[in-house]
C-alpha cells in the first residue's frame, strides 16, 4: 500500500466516520522521536587506579630528567 493509498483509505474512512456518527475528527502530527544522547563509559576504580599510576610514573621520569 502506497502513501497515497492510505491517505485515500483513512480519508473514506473520516468521512465515513463523520456521516455514521456525526463525530468530529481530530488529527495530530506525528511526534518526533527523542533524541539518543551518547552513552558515554564511566571510569571504573581500576580505570581510575590505572590512571593515577600513570601519573605517578609521569612525574616520576620528569623529576629524573633534569
Amino acid at each position: 500500500m502506497t502513501k497515497d493509498e492510505l491517505r485515500a483509505e483513512l480519508e473514506r474512512q473520516e468521512q465515513r466516520y463523520k456521516e455514521v456518527y456525526g463525530g468530529e475528527v481530530t488529527t495530530y502530527a506525528a511526534q518526533p522521536d527523542p533524541e539518543r544522547k551518547p552513552w558515554r563509559k564511566r571510569a571504573s576504580v581500576l580505570d581510575q587506579a590505572f590512571a593515577q599510576e600513570l601519573e605517578k610514573i609521569e612525574k616520576e621520569l620528569k623529576d629524573q630528567a633534569p
